[in-house]
């Protein structure tokens, strides 16, 4: 424990010295640098120290299989956002300015790099994944002159060097009065699934004249086949200021029939909108996702940190796509490929149904649009019903690597997709999309558990071979958290039944009824048939208390509690954590609920913004799950709130002593706001 106090107070007083308010995260220092990930839900653009770059753009739901792993990946696309910038002939880097300050400000998705080269100029940089026009990006540039110098800015599209066949065009497309430049860049997946398009161009601020007054002549130059760019030249006299913004669009064959004309379409209406119009609409959207926010007093490094979370979760989904969020959302390629896990129905999926509902529709209808594949998969492995893989793409397949056992075995997922289903309905009172969607998943995850369980001699059920939560231990019989899943899924199905006045089937409540959760001679809940006191990847036990409410008696919780923390693995994800942390908070434990509310993410944060990473040794962010897990920390434990059939309600909420208040808004369709002070 000492150990990890110094941790903490040596990475929170560097952390500190970044903070500047509870919207925006200031850092000066990058010696030590993850990114950032820039997200709309369809596109994610991942910061870079370096100025006028990015590291890259990843595409959200695009997918193209490696024949030599034999799976999907989610597509790293052309990246659209680097600009390279001359100063009287030299290239600005990192190596010759000064002043290097980066700002997150999550209130409006943007970000902003600001640097002084040498005495000549000051200069900022924004970036912008537009939420309005959701396949585009936006850089907008401020230079300001102290001498008067020479200026050249090239924007480009870099094809990353694993693509096919690219090409690489430039032309200046005309109507009547307006030219449109367009620089173009177009290849094909690496592995040749998918057709990708690029289009960037340079937009001209125009105050009280038109762009075509404002633009330079522009150069256009191959570099390569991978690299295409835009050039202008520019002299700029001393204390003038000169503002610009480069913007891209990205379009695949995945979601476009002809991807190279709408990616030409979108860019051009970025060109021909106003600066104030595009960005207006973007803070718009981003102001109502912002309804549903928590406000911590008294504790800035906590409130920071929650709305780092937050900002995630809204960055990298969206409520008219119909898709999920993956582990490390739009940030990352690796480690998990993009692939949709147990991560959204368990970790993300509860505070989205909270704040945004529109959002927990998409990640819900991602589930139902693949229902099919999933009935195919039960009747591939000899089962009724629907059987979801462990690893989800766009086609709804298996798409775990054939050696992880996770793929074959580990089957809990089907029920936790249900029971976000049920929560869904429970929070929304959606009676048409309970009747046209949610019921039929929900129907046929019941009867999957049916046709799964194996009957004993005492007549109870048994759920055997299977990989729990707890994945250090695979193919145990009876885990606790599968057995406790299924049996509150066939629950659910039952109440679903009802809601619709449909009659259940009756084998739902016998085997629901039937289901065996073993427990040690003393009472403690025991993980499985097998289970002896082995270090655990993550919590699976406890999960029967939250999210689930199968053990539900003070004393049964914290006898589990205090049997099971001291088995978490410090390798494990930090989940875990946060579910201790939000069963302390409901016990009245503040002091236990908000140490482990901390140890659940800060050892995960990375330099210099407090990005998550999965577990503290990788540099792996932006680990959505994590950051759903701390927000249900504060959601479900500190303010109380639990989902019930009377939708969202809040039962003994409790503060922790570094806070003054807590204030959770927009909650439900409602839009409640819940407050608790300190007394």
């Amino acid at each position: 424990m000492k150990t990890l106090v110094v941790i903490l107070f040596v990475f929170l007083s560097t952390f500190l010295a970044a903070q500047n308010d509870g919207w925006n995260i200031e850092v000066k220092e990058n010696s030590d640098y993850t990114g950032i990930a820039i997200s709309n839900g369809r596109i994610g653009m991942l910061t870079s120290p370096k100025p006028l770059e990015i590291q890259h753009i990843v595409l959200n739901n695009v997918y193209d299989i490696d024949p030599n792993l034999m799976v999907s990946q989610i597509l790293h696309g052309m990246n659209f956002g680097n600009l390279d910038m001359y100063i009287d002939g030299e290239k600005v880097t990192e190596n010759n300015i000064s002043n290097w300050t980066q700002t997150m400000h999550m209130q409006e998705a943007s970000f902003t790099t600001s640097f002084d080269f040498k005495d000549i100029a000051k200069i900022s940089c924004t970036i912008y994944a537009l939420r309005n026009v959701q396949y585009t990006g936006y850089i907008d540039v401020k230079v300001e002159a102290q001498k008067a110098l020479d200026l050249k800015v090239a924007g480009k599209i870099i094809t990353p060097e694993n693509y096919q066949k690219p090409t690489n065009t430039y032309q200046v497309l005309k109507d009547v009065e307006t030219t449109m430049p367009i620089l173009q860049s177009k290849a094909m997946s690496p592995f040749g699934k998918h057709v990708v398009s690029t289009s960037g161009t340079f937009v001209w601020h125009a105050i009280n004249s038109s762009r075509e007054s404002q633009r330079p002549e522009l150069t256009h130059t191959i570099i390569n086949d991978y690299e295409n760019t835009l050039s202008f030249d520019k002299k700029i006299a001393k204390d003038e200021v000169l503002e610009f913004a480069w913007t891209g669009a990205q379009c695949t064959s995945k979601d476009f029939s002809d991807p190279k004309s709408e990616s030409e379409r979108m860019v051009i209406y970025n060109l021909l909108n106003s600066k104030e119009v595009l960005l207006k609409q973007h803070r718009k959207l981003w102001s109502e996702l912002w309804e549903g926010d928590i406000e911590i007093e008294g504790d800035l490094t906590s409130q920071q940190d929650v709305r780092l979370a937050l900002y995630h979760l809204y960055a990298f989904g969206r409520g008219d796509s119909d898709l999920s969020i993956a582990p490390m959302g739009l940030s990352l390629q690796t480690p998990y490929n993009g692939h949709i896990f147990w991560d959204t129905e368990l970790w993300m999926f509860p505070p989205l149904l909270v704040f945004n509902q529109d959002i927990a529709r998409s990640l819900v209808n991602y589930r139902s649009d693949r229902l099919p594949q999933a009935k195919q998969r039960a009747i591939n492995y000899g089962y009724d019903g629907a059987m979801f893989p462990w690893e989800s793409d766009d086609t709804g397949e298996e798409a775990t690597p054939p050696f992880a056992l996770t793929g074959p075995f580990e089957h809990h997922i089907t029920a936790d997709i249900a029971i976000a289903f049920w929560n869904y309905y429970r929070v929304t009172k959606n009676e048409k999309w309970l009747k046209e969607k949610g019921y039929q998943v929900i129907k046929e995850i019941a009867d999957f558990w049916v046709s799964r369980v194996s009957l004993n001699e005492d007549g109870s059920y048994s759920i055997n071979n299977v990989v729990g939560a707890n994945e250090f231990a695979p193919n145990v019989n009876d885990n606790a958290f599968t057995n406790g899943a299924a049996i509150t899924s066939l629950n659910y199905a039952i109440k679903a039944s009802e809601a619709l006045e449909i009659e259940p089937n009756p084998e739902w409540r016998k085997v629901a009824s039937n289901i065996r959760i073993l427990h040690f001679p003393d009472g403690t809940t025991k993980e499985h048939s097998d289970y002896n006191g082995e270090i655990i990847k993550q919590a699976d036990v406890n999960l029967l208390s939250y999210p689930l409410t199968i053990v539900n008696e003070k004393q049964d919780i914290l006898k589990d509690l205090e049997y099971y923390e001291p088995k978490l693995s410090k390798e494990g994800p930090a989940m875990g954590k946060s579910i201790f942390a939000v069963l302390y908070a409901r016990q009245g434990d503040v002091a236990n609920a908000y140490r482990l509310f901390k140890e659940s993410y800060v050892p995960n944060q990375q330099a210099p913004f407090g990005a998550l990473s999965e577990v503290a040794t990788s540099n792996f962010s932006y680990f959505a799950t994590g950051a759903g897990g701390m927000l249900q920390t504060v959601l479900f434990g500190f303010a109380g709130l639990d989902f019930s059939d009377e939708g969202i309600v809040q039962k003994n909420p409790i503060l922790p002593k570094a806070w003054k208040s807590l204030t959770v808004k927009g909650v439900g369709p409602d839009k409640k706001t819940y407050r608790i002070d300190t007394h």
